[in-house]
């Protein structure tokens, strides 16, 4: 099953850079074959927001909410099912200085 992991943080993480490395992760979930992809982004000041309303187009600078969570990052997950989809969420370093959010795809 594929998820969506989002890696969030409220605001700067004060850790050591080594701490917050994400290398040694990446490394052995592309080894375990459940890593398909994943990047970093730009920090949320650097969003756009679209919307279509009344056949009007909006768009706006910045996140699309405010909220002290900003999505800093992500990666597409294919694992047996939730429970490892958690374990493989728990040993990203951000687990430990922001959230890790790990979302299932849509399947009909």
């Amino acid at each position: 099953m594929k998820y969506l992991m989002l890696v969030c943080a409220d605001g700067p993480v004060e850790a050591d850079p080594e701490e917050l490395d994400p290398r040694a992760w990446v490394e052995e979930m592309d080894r375990r074959g459940v890593r398909l992809l994943g990047e970093r982004l730009c920090p949320p000041e650097d969003s756009t927001t679209v919307r279509v309303r009344d056949g009007g187009l909006l768009v706006t600078d910045g996140p699309f909410a405010e909220t002290r969570e900003q999505i800093g990052g992500f990666d597409v997950l294919e694992c047996a099912d939730l429970d490892e989809a958690v374990e493989v969420a728990s040993k990203h370093p951000m687990a430990r200085f922001g959230l890790i959010e790990v979302r299932p795809f849509w399947t009909e």
